[in-house]
């Protein structure tokens, strides 16, 4: 079981953003989704440590590894995720 802790409101958003948008290297979702980069550092490793997210290497500029959701991961847990929205009031999804 998650709790807000696990997976805080702006995990919620960094996920929804990128499910949206597709995979992506952190400076490119802190620009789009209009989140300082350390928030969304912070939220990737979030999301990593939990497995909601994957990394994959970018095969253009491998400095700047991509991102994007762990599909069958969220599909697993989404009760729990949805639970989460509602106590910290993010309820709306982009998917």
């Amino acid at each position: 079981m998650f709790t807000q802790n696990d997976i805080p409101r702006s995990a919620l958003i960094l996920l929804d953003h990128l499910r949206e948008n597709g995979p992506m290297a952190p400076r490119d979702i802190a620009k789009k989704a209009k989140i300082p980069l350390r928030t969304v550092t912070f939220a990737i490793q979030k999301l990593l440590k939990i497995q909601l997210l994957r990394k994959v290497p970018n095969l253009m500029d491998m400095r700047k590894p991509l991102y994007h959701p762990n599909l069958e991961r969220i599909r697993e847990v989404e009760t729990e995720i949805d639970k989460i929205r509602i106590l910290t009031g993010l309820q709306m999804r982009a998917i």
